[in-house]
């Protein structure tokens, strides 16, 4: 299955229902880890686009007041871009984030660089199908990976994304204001960890609209060469970004870096691997 018959974010075009067929595969059970990224640099010698470029975007509530004033972006200001910044030091310049949280999802990684990875590990990119499958871990037609049960600020948390009014103030009842470690909260059927919030996760494919409306042409057009993302992520609210559901779909341009995307690898079964 893939897509919705129930729709929540029309210009994403997120339905109809639709079903499709893939080939085994196997996916990894948590997004990669910074742990796991850093064996993968330490093997390659890989540099970053962020690291390329010399900056990232970083959350305005996770920079250091120390760095003063920084860029925002015009129309989201909440995105600041912040020199240094990059997947070790993931709000600042020196600060070497990324060793404190071993088992968090690896951020401000690029469409390309988690290319790079998941061919490294001799895997690759899931297809918006295969990941739709994966994460609706043998349910069906339901919205989360966990059923139907909505999350809410208050006493239900099946997953990390924000409670509070974005992007003024995020209580963190979830446990976490930024990141979560990757096997965090209850596992979906298949016994995979975080497929909605968190962290945003890379997919092979470009972000594409299935709609002949103007809108919808004039908005692809305005996403040119973007790679679809699905997921959502810790920042996540249903009052801003309703994307923690699995039909959801955005799209980002392959050298964007954040705070909050990441990647999770699949690998192709091969003859005589068990399904």
């Amino acid at each position: 299955m893939i897509g919705t018959d129930q729709p929540q974010i029309l210009e994403d075009i997120e339905g109809p229902l639709r079903h499709k067929r893939v080939r085994g595969f196997e996916m990894a059970v948590a997004p990669v880890s910074n742990t796991q990224f850093a064996d993968f640099i330490a093997a390659t010698g890989y540099v970053t686009e962020a690291e390329r470029f010399g900056w990232s975007f970083v959350f305005w509530a996770q920079v250091p007041e120390a760095l003063g004033a920084t860029p925002a972006v015009a129309g989201v200001e909440w995105w600041r871009r912040v020199e240094g910044a990059m997947w070790r030091d993931i709000h600042a310049p020196g600060d070497r984030l990324a060793n404190a949280l071993p088992d968090h999802p690896v951020v401000h990684v690029s469409w390309n660089d988690a290319l790079a990875y998941a061919a490294w590990v001799g895997g690759r990119l899931p297809s918006e199908a295969e990941w739709e499958h994966a994460a609706r871990g043998g349910l069906g037609d339901v919205p989360f990976t966990w059923g139907g049960a909505e999350p809410d600020d208050h006493a239900s948390f099946p997953c990390n994304i924000w409670q509070g009014r974005f992007p003024e103030a995020n209580t963190g009842a979830d446990g976490y204001v930024t990141t979560a470690p990757g096997v965090s909260f209850a596992p979906n059927g298949y016994g995979l960890y975080g497929m909605l919030g968190n962290v945003w996760e890379w997919t092979a494919e470009p972000f594409r609209l299935r709609s002949a409306k103007r809108a919808a042409k004039a908005r692809q057009a305005q996403m040119q060469g973007y790679k679809l993302i699905k997921g959502g992520s810790f920042l996540c609210h249903r009052s801003y970004c309703y994307r923690y559901r699995i039909a959801a779909r955005t799209g980002n341009s392959p050298d964007s870096t954040t705070t909050h995307t990441g990647l999770r690898v699949v690998w192709d079964l091969r003859e005589g691997d068990r399904a």
